[in-house]
């Protein structure tokens, strides 16, 4: 186990029951790297790097992200609550794009705008996240639960909601072409179509 310590090169360390609270500041870059049931509850992660590092069982609820990137690093069993992820570095997507969240919490997150394409959100709970005008190609929703969780303009084309629940998209205001999803729980687009559904009477030949 290593001691977290800022504007430093770390590779293939693991970070054990690290803390930093409100006003701490952390840049670094970051390769290879674990970190295990850490706290960063308000912290600034600041024009950092994450390269292929695993967030496991930790708290980076309210976390400020300016500057900082996650490429093919992903997130376990964590709490991501009221995160903007908007700010943080976005170049070069092919080579900046984290892989994902795994049975994470990630309510009353934003993710306005970005391309996110390919990456997994997976048994996750994401009440009230905002995805509108987002790029979300590929992605995969399975398991994950949206109630309220806003979609417009939002691309969603071959994403994977299939075991999905609990989200309202619209149609008519979101790309899903070739989009995967599943009975029941599909019936929720019907929806936000202004048609009239008929009951079938199967006493009726």
């Amino acid at each position: 186990m290593h001691t977290l310590t800022t504007e430093q090169e770390h590779y293939d360390q693991v970070f054990e029951r690290v803390h930093w609270t409100q006003g701490e500041v952390l840049t670094g870059e970051f390769t290879d790297c674990m970190f295990v049931k850490c706290g960063f509850e308000a912290a600034e992660i600041s024009h950092s790097r994450f390269s292929n590092c695993t967030f496991r069982e930790c708290n980076l609820s309210l976390v400020q992200i300016p500057g900082s990137s996650f490429p093919s690093t992903r997130f376990e069993k964590s709490k991501l609550i009221g995160i903007d992820w908007t700010p943080g570095n976005w170049s070069q997507t092919e080579f900046n794009q984290l892989e994902g969240f795994f049975d994470c919490v990630l309510s009353h997150s934003t993710f306005i705008g970005l391309k996110l394409s390919g990456i997994h959100i997976e048994n996750c709970i994401a009440h009230e996240v905002d995805f509108r005008e987002a790029d979300l190609t590929k992605v995969n929703f399975q398991g994950t639960d949206l109630v309220k969780s806003l979609f417009g303009n939002t691309n969603l084309t071959q994403a994977d909601l299939s075991r999905a629940r609990n989200y309202h998209i619209d149609p008519g205001d979101n790309n899903l072409k070739k989009a995967k999803f599943s009975l029941p729980e599909a019936m929720a687009l019907l929806y936000s179509m202004d048609i009239e559904l008929i009951e079938k009477d199967d006493s009726v030949w």
